[in-house]
């Protein structure tokens, strides 16, 4: 089982409100119908964030941060909105490259508990992939006990997800080769126990991101193989022509940074 995250950063454009990268996602649906082509008993959950659409909406109405007033309850569903217009591009192009996808919107059954996702209902999930399908979440608006109302991105739904269904590897594909260093060199591989000294060298996203950039992704991720041992993060970049497919079909490509419970630090 993998889980692939498609960044907003990536599929979008997050400098330039509501502005998708046509020609980049059309690639990378092509290279994942490729890779499953070649190895059809993979079993696959697609995930990607909200770019230059939830991202922008919410930062009008600060949504991740909480919901109580009427005008903040509009901007709620405003961000709901964007982001499932977002969905809907993303699961058309998908779809018209052959993928047997399966839109699930995560804000009809997620809930959380001041900001954390604690609820989510994995069964349609499941379901999709015996199936044969392919389903596919995306950042979107969650009720919270605590704060009203909030914002879930991919990395929270991924975390969540891993704890229930046990993936065998997920790879996060944006617009950087991998964590960098301060030097400008990918950091090839990580663990856990590595996050202090990291987050010195990381850095925000580019464009507006609402969800905290980079180093929220990253803790997202260490703290998931730290939970789920048996699971491989691979961060690498989308931007490179037909390494998606490489990675899908090859588990053993060494692409990136590799996260993982136990590996230590390097670069190149």
């Amino acid at each position: 089982m993998v889980f692939l995250k498609l960044g907003g950063s990536l599929i979008t454009d997050k400098t330039r409100a509501y502005t998708v990268r046509d020609d980049t996602l059309g690639r990378l649906a092509m290279e994942i119908r490729s890779a499953l082509d070649a190895v059809p008993d993979t079993r696959l959950l697609i995930g990607h964030g909200s770019g230059s659409y939830g991202h922008w909406a919410a930062k009008e109405y600060d949504t991740r941060a909480g919901v109580t007033t009427r005008r903040e309850w509009r901007g709620f569903a405003e961000v709901g909105a964007a982001a499932s217009r977002l969905n809907r591009i993303v699961t058309d192009v998908l779809l018209n490259a052959g993928i047997p996808v399966l839109s699930v919107q995560p804000s009809a059954t997620a809930w959380a508990t001041d900001g954390r996702l604690v609820r989510f209902d994995v069964r349609p999930l499941l379901s999709a992939m015996e199936k044969r399908l392919v389903p596919v979440v995306f950042g979107d608006i969650c009720w919270d006990d605590v704060r009203g109302g909030t914002i879930i991105s991919t990395e929270d739904i991924f975390l969540y997800l891993a704890g229930q269904m046990h993936p065998d590897r997920v790879l996060m594909l944006g617009e950087v080769p991998g964590i960098l260093h301060r030097s400008g060199q990918v950091v090839t591989s990580v663990s856990p126990d590595d996050f202090d000294a990291l987050q010195g060298v990381l850095g925000g996203s580019r464009g507006v991101d609402v969800t905290g950039g980079m180093t929220t992704k990253v803790a997202r991720m260490l703290q998931l193989v730290r939970e789920s041992e048996r699971t491989t993060v691979q961060i690498a970049s989308g931007l490179e022509p037909e390494l998606l497919r490489r990675v899908l079909v090859d588990p053993s490509a060494r692409e990136g940074t590799l996260v993982s419970a136990s590996t230590s630090p390097g670069s190149r």
